[in-house]
């Protein structure tokens, strides 16, 4: 059920919210599917709604720094510094867990945290006066929804849908472990390296993690974010020879080549409308998706990221 986020909505939302159930609400990310994050029965339904394996953790969401802090065991200046800059915004810190505090949906010690830079996700965070674990609103490993009818389409079951249009950002946060001296990239999102440099000097990059294994932050199985039809990174698209791809065949490319579903050559516009791409496409009813390899620059970190997860195979 798609509903506008007016003052009932919100009040209807905190109401399911409060009730150990869940609510898909959108963030300048992507549409994430909140639950109270520390009730065991809240937690165990996204997992369920999602098909999540249950050793991939989850994101807290809050609405202060405040809120933040009083989640962890301890809040490194790094963090502090980070916050100050950041929040709110498409950055994801991870900390040491506080104490008192349960480990659901959580990975060790630590706790993954951000403060959502959307009016709508504010405004329910406050209402609801719960901390909401809220990973993307889709079925695990498909692609991230970026719309309520996203949502809809591979949740159908979700109590609530908060309409609050397209994400401006469309892609997901940045992820930074800040429990070691040297902060360590984690997952690469909305935030590009060299900002988060100008805060934090030197950043460590992130090491592989095999399904399975215990990881501090989402966004790092080897197949995520991807479409129903087969994606093909190629290095040219229009040197692929297509007699032999299951059709029929979709393009997706950047500007100056040409293509079925053509994006910005600006990366920030790239990752603003990747998923929305991937979704038409789908929708297009199309077998395979040739992409055509972004720049690898580090600008591109974060598209490169998604879009060498979307194509793995299953």
């Amino acid at each position: 059920m798609i509903v506008r986020p007016d003052a009932e909505g919100i009040r209807r939302a905190a109401e399911i919210l409060a009730a150990d159930s869940v609510v898909a609400f959108p963030t300048e990310t992507v549409y994430g599917l909140g639950a109270h994050a520390f009730s065991e029965k809240a937690v165990g339904e996204i997992y369920r709604l999602k098909n999540r394996p249950s050793w991939n953790p989850l994101i807290v969401h809050v609405a202060s720094v405040t809120a933040a802090r009083e989640l962890a065991e301890d809040w490194p200046d790094q963090a502090e510094q980070l916050a100050a800059k950041f929040w709110p915004g498409p950055l994801t810190l991870v900390v040491r867990r506080a104490r008192h505090l349960p480990g659901i949906g959580a990975a060790n010690d630590t706790v993954a945290i951000r403060v959502p830079a959307h009016e709508v996700a504010l405004r329910l965070l406050e209402e609801s006066g719960l901390p909401l674990a809220a990973p993307s609103a889709n079925r695990s490993e498909s692609i991230s929804p970026t719309t309520a009818e996203h949502v809809v389409r591979s949740l159908p079951d979700v109590p609530m849908v908060l309409d609050g249009g397209p994400c401006s950002w469309g892609i997901e946060s940045t992820v930074l472990d800040v429990t070691g001296e040297v902060p360590r990239l984690l997952r690469p999102g909305a935030l590009g390296l060299r900002t988060l440099r100008d805060v934090t000097g030197s950043l460590a990059l992130p090491s592989d993690v095999a399904d399975g294994q215990a990881r501090s932050s989402p966004g790092m199985s080897r197949r995520h974010y991807a479409p129903r039809a087969r994606a093909v990174l190629c290095a040219d698209v229009r040197d692929v020879d297509r007699s032999g791809l299951a059709g029929p065949v979709g393009v997706l490319t950047y500007e100056g080549i040409p293509g079925t579903e053509i994006l910005s050559a600006d990366p920030r516009e790239y990752a603003a409308d990747l998923y929305a791409a991937l979704h038409r496409l789908d929708d297009a009813g199309v077998a395979t998706i040739l992409i055509q390899e972004p720049p690898h620059t580090e600008e591109w970190l974060a598209v490169r990221d998604r879009l060498s997860r979307a194509a793995a195979p299953e």
